[in-house]
């Protein structure tokens, strides 16, 4: 008996999955207006950012170098512009009223930008002439900072003989030098220099006492040069 041959397969169809549809985005979307607002956040501050340090001010520079006591008027000063960006509230603006009675309470040195923490309404320094009895240092110019010291004349006995000469001792230290008034060729000459320096009032005794005494007043520059 001869067997049936079998079915053949059937191949069945699966439905297929449905596309998924892209959803436009709407205004309503949180997502899409956190994004508007970073966007337009960044550009905002770009642009400010580009304004800003493109931006010049007029602000005061010293006309030559502003000692600590010296009055600050118009004719100590020039203006620039430059840009400061947000550092411009630390300078002295030449586009609003100079205060009257300013005085520098440190060394602004010539062609500097004169900052408003170097001005105010009265320093506690006094100026005094030194006459110097030696060659002064070159180094030494308006703004210097330097230490006086006192060297006292040797003592001579009543014979005539020296006696031993006393100490050196500080008169004054970190005092600034106001102005040099020597005359031509007269940094290497001795007694042809005399110092104005701008002495603290409680060391202003010692120095005029010292100044009256027999000796002669060294002149010594602070390492670092300009206060």
């Amino acid at each position: 008996m001869t067997s049936a041959p079998p079915a053949p397969a059937v191949a069945l169809e699966l439905p297929a999955a449905p596309a998924a549809r892209l959803r436009r985005p709407r205004w309503r979307d949180p997502r899409l207006v956190t994004g508007l607002v970073v966007v337009a956040l960044s550009v905002a501050l770009g642009s400010w950012a580009v304004s800003t340090a493109s931006r010049t001010v007029p602000v005061y520079v010293a006309d030559g170098a502003l000692t600590p006591g010296e009055p600050v008027t118009a004719s100590a000063l020039r203006v620039a512009d430059v840009r400061l960006g947000t550092g411009t509230g630390s300078y002295l603006r030449a586009d609003e009223p100079l205060p009257a009675d300013l005085v520098a309470l440190r060394v602004v040195g010539e062609g500097e930008l004169v900052p408003q923490a170097a001005l105010g309404a009265d320093a506690d320094v006094r100026s005094v002439a030194v006459p110097v009895g030696s060659g002064l240092s070159d180094r030494i110019r308006p703004g210097t900072v330097v230490d006086l010291w006192f060297v006292p004349a040797a003592p001579v006995a009543p014979g005539g003989a020296e006696r031993q000469r006393p100490e050196p001792r500080t008169l004054a230290q970190d005092v600034v030098v106001e102005q040099v008034d020597a005359r031509e060729g007269a940094i290497v000459v001795d007694g042809a220099v005399t110092l104005h320096v701008l002495v603290p009032q409680d060391a202003l005794p010692t120095v005029l006492a010292a100044l009256s005494d027999t000796g002669t007043v060294a002149v010594v520059p602070v390492a670092g040069g300009l206060r």
